[in-house]
């Protein structure tokens, strides 16, 4: 029997032990279409005008915030003022994450039935938040592809214990944690999509903004110069706006609460695959779907509804990616029951959970003296 975790977590007050073992490795008893059928059909339907609804609601709440810090908060003293900014740029940021994740469900063709209609939506949202949509589009689909693949998933793939850094050991203690996290939650996310910082391994230089780059194709170069086209646009947009209110003034409404976004995207993407119940494999034993199980659900309490339900229906979507956000949750609910072992949820606080997962999931390597020699675990001890 695989080697079991407990992790305490406290919800409504009351003490809770969550018995978390290794997820298993071995091929499910059930197949994809096991899966499709226990779904009802309606789930699978994009609705034009409901997906257009979050849009327009999310741009409205990002459009009041943004009214409120501009108008009310100059005028209020300036010990009151600093926490007030602090509140806009952590409120703003939840909710252009918000918006970020709908671009993300345009990139899967789960905005609407138009491919085309989904990708306009998903290039406008996304390069408003300085993302090269199709060039993202491309790489996410690569991940979905691949996922638990040492040899060629696209992103947060874990290194074997024999590749970990050296100077890794300096950094494994307390204060070593914490500036790896900053580092990562800040930078993480422009580092990927310039150069490709925890993405797997290509033979030459890859990055999201090159159209020549080994992550894309040859038909999809067009695409990638059409994104990197309305990135600029966007950077020219916000450089006039510099010039015209001032450095300060960007970087208040736009800047520090891109920076939020940018930090939600590394974190929900981190803790959605790293857990110490998680194999990976390598290609002697990968297949698709032992692959698409190796996710975890979270638990960000009302961050869920902001966050369209990406942080806690992450199981679904990669089994289903076409599944609107709105319906994911009664797509869970209809999967849970055959997944069983194979369905992880960890209710930890996702503060916690990030903390014990940096400590914790630190490089993977096969069981000693078992067959498997195929399926990596994580472990800590450098």
């Amino acid at each position: 029997m695989n080697a079991c975790r407990h992790i305490s977590v406290t919800t409504d007050n009351n003490e809770k032990k969550i018995n978390h073992q290794r997820a298993p490795c071995i091929k499910p008893p059930f197949t994809l279409s096991q899966l499709k059928k226990a779904i009802p059909p309606h789930c699978f339907q994009r609705s034009v005008i409901r997906s257009f609804s979050y849009v327009v609601h999310d741009f409205i709440i990002a459009f009041m915030l943004y009214s409120i810090a501009t108008t009310c908060i100059p005028l209020l003293p300036q010990c009151i003022s600093s926490m007030a900014w602090s509140i806009y740029w952590v409120a703003q940021g939840c909710i252009l994450t918000g918006l970020w994740v709908i671009g993300h469900e345009c990139g899967h063709h789960a905005f609407s039935d138009d491919q085309w209609l989904d990708d306009t939506v998903g290039l406008i949202l996304h390069s408003l938040l300085l993302v090269p949509y199709f060039s993202w589009k491309y790489s996410h689909r690569r991940h979905h592809s691949n996922i638990g693949s040492l040899e060629h998933d696209e992103v947060f793939v874990p290194k074997t214990k024999s590749k970990v850094p050296r100077y890794s050991k300096y950094f494994n203690n307390f204060p070593g944690r914490v500036l790896t996290l900053v580092i990562t939650l800040l930078l993480g996310w422009p580092l990927y999509l310039s150069f490709n910082a925890s993405g797997r391994y290509y033979d030459r230089f890859a990055c999201h903004f090159d159209p020549y780059s080994p992550i894309f194709t040859d038909r999809e170069r067009l695409q990638i110069y059409i994104s990197d086209v309305c990135v600029l646009g966007v950077i020219y947009v916000l450089f006039k706006l510099a010039a015209a209110n001032g450095f300060y003034y960007l970087m208040c409404v736009y800047g520090i609460p891109l920076l939020v976004v940018n930090a939600f995207l590394v974190l929900i993407t981190y803790l959605q695959h790293t857990h110490p119940s998680l194999p990976h494999y390598d290609s002697s034993e990968w297949d698709w779907l032992r692959g698409a199980l190796i996710t975890v659900d979270r638990d960000y309490g009302v961050l869920n509804k902001v966050f369209h339900n990406i942080t806690d229906t992450h199981v679904a979507h990669h089994l289903f990616a076409t599944i609107p956000h709105y319906h994911a949750m009664e797509a869970t609910k209809a999967i849970k029951p055959i997944l069983q072992d194979y369905y992880q949820f960890d209710g930890t606080n996702f503060v916690k959970a990030m903390w014990r997962e940096a400590n914790e999931c630190i490089y993977v390597e096969p069981d000693k003296g078992t067959p498997n020699k195929g399926v990596f675990w994580y472990g800590n001890k450098l």
